[in-house]
């Protein structure tokens, strides 16, 4: 994680949102009296939220325990030839 001053990120504010849009990294924000912050593209905080839901999600994260024990042992889901072409084709 990048890490600038606040003043150095108020002083180049708008490269500064356009590099952490682009490299989709982390951005620290320190201050020298009061708490740091971080700053982050919109895509990558719903991205994040999405992942947390997931993770805080005890069935679904099962369902994906299991499948993936099914696929290492070679029992799971075959999709045919046809639905592979679909799915390449999105």
């Amino acid at each position: 994680m990048q890490e600038v001053t606040v003043n150095q990120f108020r002083s180049h504010l708008k490269e500064t949102i356009e590099e952490v849009i682009a490299s989709h990294e982390v951005l620290r924000v320190t201050r020298r009296g009061g708490a740091d912050f971080v700053v982050l593209s919109a895509e990558d905080w719903e991205r994040e939220q999405e992942t947390l839901l997931v993770l805080g999600n005890s069935s679904l994260m099962a369902q994906i325990a299991q499948s993936s024990q099914t696929h290492h042992q070679g029992q799971g889901y075959q999709p045919s030839s046809q639905e592979l072409d679909e799915i390449a084709g999105l």
